[in-house]
C-alpha cells in the first residue's frame, strides 16, 4: 500500500532553497509509489494569523479547526496523511512564520482531559519529518528541536534531513550532494 505524504512548505518563495528540498524528497519518495501532495503556506488564503485560542474545537467531536480557512482544510488533510513533512527554510532560529500559522492551528487535533492528563489524536502513528536549509552551517539543530519534541510528545515517528550551508535562495541547486541525499531520504520515508 503506498504511502499518502502531505508536504507543508513554508518558504514564502517558489523557487528558493525549500522548493528545491521539496522537489527532490517528493522525487524520491513517489518514485517508491508514495502519493505526494505539496501545500504552499504562504499562499493560503486566511481568517485568522495563527491559532486565536478559542478553544471551540476542544469541545467538539472532530478533530478539526472551526476558523474555516485555508489553514482549516490543510488540518483536516493531516488526519488522512500517514507521512506530514514541515519544509523551510531557517529564519532566526526558527521555522518560517507561514509554516508556524499551521503549527500553531494543528491545537486543533488534540483533544485533552485535563482532569486525568490525558490527550487523544489522529496524528498518533504517524511519520513527522522536517526538512529544513540554512544560509550557513549555524542553527540547524535549534529548528529540529521542537518538531522533534512535537512528534515524541504526539506518538509520531520522526524524521529529518537538514542541509547547512545551502547559501542565498536558489544556491542549493548546487550542491548535488544535497540533491542525491534528499532524493534517498523522500525514499527511506516512503518505503
Amino acid at each position: 500500500m503506498s504511502k499518502k505524504i502531505l508536504v507543508i512548505s513554508g518558504s514564502p518563495k517558489r523557487n528558493g532553497n525549500t522548493s528545491a528540498l521539496i522537489e527532490w524528497f517528493a522525487k524520491g519518495a513517489r518514485s517508491k509509489g508514495a502519493r505526494v501532495e505539496v501545500i504552499h503556506a504562504a499562499s493560503l488564503k486566511l481568517k485568522a494569523p495563527g491559532c486565536t485560542a478559542c478553544r471551540v474545537c476542544q469541545g467538539i467531536k472532530k478533530f478539526e479547526c472551526v476558523i474555516k480557512d485555508g489553514a482549516s482544510e490543510v488540518i483536516g488533510k493531516m488526519s488522512g496523511a500517514d507521512v506530514i513533512v514541515f519544509a523551510t527554510p531557517l529564519y532566526f532560529y526558527s521555522a518560517s512564520a507561514q509554516l508556524k500559522v499551521i503549527i500553531d492551528r494543528m491545537f486543533a487535533l488534540f483533544k485533552w482531559d485535563n482532569a486525568v492528563d490525558t490527550f487523544q489524536t489522529p496524528l498518533k502513528g504517524k511519520t513527522l519529518v522536517l526538512i529544513a536549509s540554512a544560509y550557513e552551517n549555524i542553527g540547524l539543530k535549534a529548528l529540529e528541536k521542537p518538531f522533534a519534541l512535537t512528534a515524541d510528545y504526539t506518538g509520531m515517528k520522526f524524521a529529518s534531513l537538514l542541509v547547512p550551508n545551502a547559501g542565498e535562495s536558489g544556491g542549493i541547486r548546487k550542491l548535488g550532494k544535497a540533491r542525491e541525499k534528499m532524493v534517498r531520504f523522500g525514499k527511506k520515508v516512503a518505503s
